[in-house]
């Protein structure tokens, strides 16, 4: 196994080490496109009251209809101090959730370079800082709790792997690396540094690992085909337009292709591991079962996961894109339109690609798990097992011949 799993690792350290990012870009090209340059500057303030009172944005314009117009003004008091300030939120915001007294909202100040709109305060987004961090510290504390040392050892692997793709990946797809290249890269160095550390350095982990560089390259090749045949763009959102923009050297179908590696990565770490683990639990149960047993033992179990893991993606993408199909709902247009254009295509398509990859991995994880586990026996129970028996044979024979 460490012939197979060795030179890949020793070259995805190597084009980490070719693809580091070097910092040839422009860290800074969006403050201009956010106005926080020229004397404006983001703010942050504490909801006090809100009142049904004049707009501000409407103070100093002519009157429409004969009277001045109304909305909800929110009041804040800045987190960097001075007077209290009168703040307009969006009426889509607030019909979805009113500001209430204590939150913190995010805002643009542009009193130092003057406004049009007669109000020099702009909104931007609550601040969720607290609860997300509370709930952060509650995952880490049940996963601890349920799963132990093992468990935690999971939650570090998990903070190191987003924290390299911050510093590495992300830096080095701006830059106009190859996105492909990557993402392998940037896929397999985390699989390799997550697994072993969570689940330790031995047979089971490297035949899980086996089968996610196997269903890693099986979603990549697929997201490299139908990228191109699909005519997938990856400009169907703001934040791809805005990318576009302030860089123009990135490749949005590029970007795509890196999603689509990243997303399947985690799913397939998953079935994987598992599935290793079955053969494993079955050897020990049965160690004389023979190697065909395992396998299809294996599969039985392995088909439930297929079946429950393609439900749980396909589901999450569908509960995420559920405002466009409630605008499709709303259209004349047909259901297979809907699915096959924009940002709906690019999501069916992600789903498609990652359960190829998903389903491919299962069979030749457990192939590759029932081959080890014979060759080398379980290193657990299987081994005891085996002594004892043979043991027992012997001291059977020794009984009939006395």
């Amino acid at each position: 196994m460490w012939a197979l799993l060795a030179p890949v690792g020793a070259l995805a350290l190597i084009m980490v080490i070719a693809l580091w990012p070097q910092g040839n870009y422009d860290r800074f090209a969006l403050d201009g496109a956010m106005d926080t340059t020229g004397g404006a500057s983001m703010q942050v303030g504490t909801v006090t009251r809100s009142l049904i009172q004049d707009c501000p944005s409407s103070m100093g314009l002519e009157e429409v209809g004969g009277k001045t117009l109304e909305c909800n003004v929110t009041y804040l008091m800045p987190d960097s101090g001075g007077a209290e300030i009168a703040l307009e939120i969006p009426p889509e915001q607030l019909h979805s959730r009113e500001a209430r007294p204590g939150d913190q909202i995010r805002y643009l100040d542009l009193s130092a370079v003057g406004s049009d709109s007669g109000s020099p305060y702009v909104f931007v987004d609550f601040v969720r800082t607290l609860p997300m961090s509370l709930l952060a510290v509650a995952y880490g504390l049940v996963v601890v709790l349920v799963a132990g040392w093992r468990g935690a050892r999971a939650v570090i692997g998990l903070v190191g792997g987003i924290a390299f793709m911050i510093i590495f990946m992300v830096p080095a797809l701006l830059e106009g690396g190859n996105p492909v290249l990557i993402a392998l890269t940037g896929s397999t160095a985390i699989m390799f540094v997550a697994l072993y550390f969570a689940h330790g350095l031995n047979a089971k982990t490297s035949t899980a690992l086996l089968g996610t560089l196997f269903g890693l390259a099986v979603t990549a090749g697929l997201a490299v085909w139908l990228t191109d045949a699909a005519a997938l763009t990856g400009a169907n959102d703001e934040h791809a337009m805005t990318l576009s923009t302030v860089v123009p050297q990135i490749s949005l179908p590029g970007l795509l292709i890196c999603g689509l590696l990243v997303g399947g990565m985690g799913v397939l770490n998953d079935v994987t591991i598992t599935q290793s683990a079955t053969v494993w639990e079955l050897a020990e149960t049965a160690p004389h079962a023979t190697a065909r047993e395992l396998f299809f033992k294996g599969m039985r179990i392995g088909r439930d996961h297929i079946a429950s893991t393609v439900y749980t993606i396909a589901f999450a993408y569908a509960g995420a894109a559920l405002p466009i199909l409630a605008i499709a709902a709303l259209s004349d247009q047909s259901f297979g339109t809907t699915l096959s254009s924009g940002s709906m295509a690019e999501e069916v398509i992600r789903i498609l690609i990652g359960s190829i990859g998903l389903v491919l991995a299962i069979p030749v994880t457990t192939a590759i798990a029932v081959v080890v586990v014979k060759a080398t026996g379980t290193g657990g129970a299987h081994g005891k097992a085996s002594v004892s028996s043979g043991r027992r044979a012997k001291l059977s024979a020794n009984d009939s011949q006395n």
